[in-house]
């Protein structure tokens, strides 16, 4: 997998966004997962939905 390295800030601007979950990475559960290195398990993530 192509390791993509995240950008540290505090301000973030998107035009034309559906809508955001702000969820924490887990390893295991029921609903619909999102490809996530290891390195960031147990995470606050926002998964922005464009």
């Amino acid at each position: 997998m192509k390791k993509v390295v995240p950008e540290p800030a505090n301000r973030i601007e998107i035009e034309n966004i559906q809508g955001f979950l702000i969820r924490k990475v887990t390893k295991f559960g029921n609903s619909a997962k999102v490809d996530c290195p290891k390195e960031y398990l147990d995470q606050i993530v926002y998964l922005v939905i464009t």
